[in-house]
């Protein structure tokens, strides 16, 4: 049915109903009756067609205040536009997917002024990235004498994508790094008698280093005189995102491929403040995304974009070829950054035999994203003989992982592990510094 019957045909109904209770004393009013009702159908169905037409002029559409990020509200504006003569009394449906969550109504009851236009809107707030659909927008529309509700659907089905939430990574810079996180990196980026990168000269001042002397410039000016150097700039960071089986684990209600990403978009924006070049990749058994390094808001906005549908599979990640291809694409020296994690000997000894791929050319840095509650779990008091053998396994990860990051330092790389919460901050301050001891 195209149409529903409005409240006021239902009052009009119930007094026909009137007549009908004395009907058993004077039996031609159920005849009455019963003509009554019969036109009254007939003068509703007549509405509708006369009213029809006025629903199908109608112009809807659908927009958004911006794009969608993981966890951000957005909002969602319908748009009813009346290019009839008449107002128009509507009611209407927006069919959003239903994996997003909702804030508030996303049904309205309001009027639409002839030659005019009306705006409803409702937020949204995406729980996951990937791909959502919106379907058409489902209008009633009252009819001219008010009897029936015309139902149309209206507008276009949209698609729409969930991007990783940019505001997040740059709240966790900002958090990391203070206030004043540009100004931060820009000061430690130019500490004199530091970096490798040649600045100028100046006289030589009590502290300063014997080997930064230029003895040439000395001798030409009769007093010391010190070569001044600051933090090279236009350095190449590589982050590689493990998309394996591992990083599929739940902490805080998201995964721990959604947390690597999100920290590595604080150290995207922290780098491109720094002014180095930051390239992406996510791996599992093989590259599923390459961004060579880059810089800029297009090159940020290219990296949200390919991150935005990427998802953690139960497969085992291979370390061999992500650090081949890293070697292989990279012929400058670049700090690779690992968002990995480590349970098993297995794993651990298939990422320190890759990790011979980086060296010496490139400086790895292994970053183990912990399970917060296996550290609460060695901590606590054992109750029964299964919560023994439950701290025991967990111990036992511990020790292995441990094991594994003393290696990969004896390798000559970096090792971190670390919570959720502390990933982003951690990071930061390990990326500022390698540049302040110019290990890159």
């Amino acid at each position: 049915m195209r149409f529903v019957f409005s409240r006021r045909f239902y009052i009009l109904i119930a007094f026909g109903l009137v007549p009908l209770s004395l009907s058993w004393t004077f039996t031609p009013l159920r005849w009455l009756v019963l003509v009554y009702d019969a036109a009254l159908v007939a003068v509703a169905i007549f509405d509708y067609l006369s009213s029809r037409k006025q629903a199908s002029e109608l112009m809807v559409s659908r927009s958004f205040n911006k794009r969608f990020a993981i966890g951000d509200p957005t909002r969602v504006s319908i748009k009813v536009e009346n290019p009839t003569s008449s107002d128009v009394r509507l009611r209407l449906k927006d069919e959003y997917p239903d994996k997003l969550i909702l804030l508030e109504g996303r049904e309205a009851d309001f009027v639409v002024p002839a030659k005019s236009e009306a705006e409803f809107y409702y937020d949204l707030v995406p729980p996951k990235r990937g791909h959502y659909d919106f379907g058409r927008v489902a209008i009633r529309i009252l009819s001219r004498l008010g009897l029936v509700w015309c139902q149309s659907l209206a507008g276009d089905e949209q698609s729409v994508k969930v991007y990783p939430n940019m505001r997040r990574a740059r709240e966790m810079e900002l958090k990391a790094l203070g206030a004043q996180s540009y100004l931060a990196i820009q000061r430690r980026s130019v500490r004199r008698g530091e970096g490798r990168e040649f600045e100028s000269m100046r006289d030589y001042v009590r502290g300063d280093e014997m080997r930064h002397i230029s003895w040439t410039a000395t001798a030409r000016r009769s007093k010391l005189i010190t070569r001044q150097y600051q933090i090279e700039r236009d350095q190449t960071i590589i982050i590689a995102i493990d998309g394996g089986r591992l990083m599929t684990g739940r902490i805080n209600n998201e995964t721990k491929f959604d947390t690597a990403i999100h920290a590595s978009l604080a150290l995207m924006s922290a780098a491109a403040r720094g002014g180095d070049n930051c390239g992406l990749m996510v791996f599992g058994r093989r590259v599923k995304r390459f961004l060579p390094p880059k810089k800029g808001i297009e090159h940020i906005d290219a990296v949200l974009e390919a991150l935005h549908d990427v998802e953690p599979e139960l497969i085992e990640p291979s370390y061999a070829r992500a650090f081949q291809f890293v070697a292989s694409s990279t012929k400058k020296r670049a700090f690779v950054v690992i968002l990995t994690d480590l349970v098993d000997k297995d794993s651990s000894r298939e990422l320190i035999n890759s990790l011979k791929l980086l060296r010496p050319r490139h400086l790895p840095l292994v970053v183990t994203i912990g399970d917060r509650d296996l550290n609460a779990t060695v901590s606590e008091v054992p109750e029964d003989i299964k919560q023994v053998f439950v701290q025991s396994a967990a111990e036992e990860i511990i020790r292995q992982r441990e094991s594994a990051l003393r290696y990969v330092e004896t390798l000559g790389g970096l090792a971190l592990d670390v919570t959720a919460n502390t990933l982003a901050p951690r990071l930061l301050e390990t990326y500022l510094r390698v540049k302040e001891r110019g290990m890159i």
